[in-house]
């Protein structure tokens, strides 16, 4: 199965560095797009009767940003997905922009018929003519096929206050809202007895990462794993719109407790930021709401997309996609608190036959993988030996390439798409790094790979890389290597079936 490639010397360099003609990429197998226009941030993740509800922003109108509505889609499993129309459409004064779902089981709102509890959304209603971004409810008695506007609920007289995120707290039997006020870099709290009369809790910020926008806060509580007996603890993550890690949008979280009222951070959190993925295309990741007794996993979901080229990424008919949805963990450390991610496990029933090798040498020249075209899943075990830099090529027909490399010297795992495409955007083309304690001399990686993106997780999950890229012509040809000293890798491959709703 394993046989070497001789690459040419001047593969690299001969790659193009001229702008070309933009062109669309193929449409990801198992990565949620719509199957036209604009879509940004995932927002309104609930579950209900058996059905995951995925609400994003997205322009009916066109593939730029603009028009913002509630697009919607529904998966029975988070890996095949039902686009439906769209649920909350902008009106002629107000944009319908990010927030969130919730089912309101003890129907506090009145809003429920027939003694079965009413969805609801609470978004924020922007309104650019008078400047003004406020917090609106929606609600829908029919499993959110459609959706009737109730109106503004909450108000500051702002123009920069948004994202709700809103959840029930069980200890005060109270709705708690975390939104922002992006430009001050803050998170605001509230709270409501009935999700219609909401009263100021307290404040949050800023801290951590700061830039020109903090946007799409959540709030959730989990277990530690390797805390103390029965220890919990309160996750805010927050986004940002520019100077995240990468340089352009992403997210970042604090570790902390949260009474009803107030979230405070364990000591010695808010200085440097702990970023969420050190990619540049991971962004509002946001968790589900009401996921079944039975299910303990903490769910989330990001828009793969960076602020700075987002309406340029050279894709039609539609523009943006979502990452695979994410089961999350919070793990106590050697750092102390850490979120640990990784594919739910209801996507590895799209794999298909796998292809084993051990024990693969690695060296100077290229050795082709047992991995084909642009849609796979490989993991795969490095032991460094000597090596200086390890290796995982993505090589298309014209040379292009992405690489997944691994620095044990300097402990560092990354990701450069410097040159793995055609031209399109100056702010695009980039090295992306993640630090990892390489000490032991041997690394986990699983790779998730769909046409356009790559979604690396390093050491079960540990630390994430997101990148998008758009590679020329051609499939596929997976390649890797060793410099300074041979190296060797344990790996398995998998196809993965095509989603039969696309």
């Amino acid at each position: 199965m394993i046989r070497k490639l001789v690459l040419l010397a001047t593969a690299v360099t001969m790659i193009p560095i001229h702008a070309e003609a933009q062109r669309s990429d193929p449409r990801p197998a198992y990565h949620f797009a719509p199957k036209r226009n604009w879509m940004n941030d995932p927002n309104g993740l609930v579950y209900f009767e058996g059905e995951y509800h995925l609400f994003y922003q997205y322009n009916p109108h066109g593939d730029r940003w603009g028009h913002m509505s509630w697009g919607h889609a529904v998966s029975r499993d988070l890996v095949n997905w039902e686009e439906l129309p769209v649920a909350i459409p902008e009106t002629a004064d107000v944009m319908a922009f990010s927030g969130s779902a919730v089912i309101d089981w003890k129907n506090s709102t009145g809003l429920g018929r027939g003694g079965r509890p009413p969805m609801i959304a609470i978004y924020t209603g922007h309104n650019p003519k008078a400047n003004l971004q406020s917090q609106y409810l929606a609600y829908s008695n029919d499993r959110g096929r459609t959706w009737a506007v109730h109106g503004e609920v909450l108000s500051i007289g702002t123009p920069d206050f948004r994202d709700p995120k809103v959840f029930w707290h069980a200890p005060t039997q109270r709705w708690v809202m975390v939104a922002v006020m992006a430009d001050e870099n803050k998170a605001v709290l509230f709270t409501s007895p009935d999700l219609k009369q909401w009263t100021f809790a307290s404040s949050f910020g800023p801290a951590g990462g700061r830039g020109k926008n903090w946007e799409c806060p959540d709030l959730f509580e989990m277990p530690v794993e390797g805390g103390r007996p029965g220890e919990k603890r309160w996750v805010l993550s927050i986004n940002l719109g520019d100077n995240a890690v990468g340089g352009g949008s992403g997210g970042q979280y604090f570790v902390g407790d949260f009474d009803g009222r107030r979230f405070t951070p364990v000591e010695g959190w808010g200085g440097a930021p702990v970023w969420t993925d050190y990619g540049a295309d991971f962004y509002a990741a946001v968790t589900w709401n009401d996921l079944p007794k039975n299910d303990p996993r903490r769910i989330w979901i990001g828009w793969a997309n960076d602020w700075r080229y987002a309406e340029a990424i050279p894709t039609y008919p539609s523009r943006g996609i979502m990452t695979v949805p994410r089961a999350i963990t919070l793990r106590k450390g050697v750092q102390g608190y850490r979120l640990t991610q990784n594919p739910v496990r209801e996507f590895e029933a799209l794999r298909g036959a796998p292809q084993a090798a051990r024990q693969i040498r690695l060296g100077e020249e290229p050795v082709l993988l047992p991995v084909t075209g642009g849609t796979a899943e490989l993991k795969a075990e490095l032991a460094f030996g000597g090596a200086e830099q390890i290796s995982i090529a993505l090589t298309d027909a014209e040379g292009y390439q992405m690489i997944i490399g691994v620095n044990p010297t300097v402990n560092e795992v990354f990701l450069d798409r410097s040159r793995s495409g055609p031209h399109f955007h100056d702010g695009f083309a980039n090295r992306h790094v993640a630090p990892v304690d390489l000490s032991r001399g041997k690394v986990s990686l699983r790779l998730l790979v769909d046409e356009s993106i790559v979604e690396l997780f390093i050491n079960d999950g540990e630390q994430t890389i997101t990148d998008r890229f758009f590679r020329g012509s051609g499939s596929l040809r997976w390649t890797a290597s060793a410099r300074g000293a041979p190296a060797t890798m344990d790996l398995t491959a998998w196809p993965i079936k095509q989603d039969p709703m696309r």
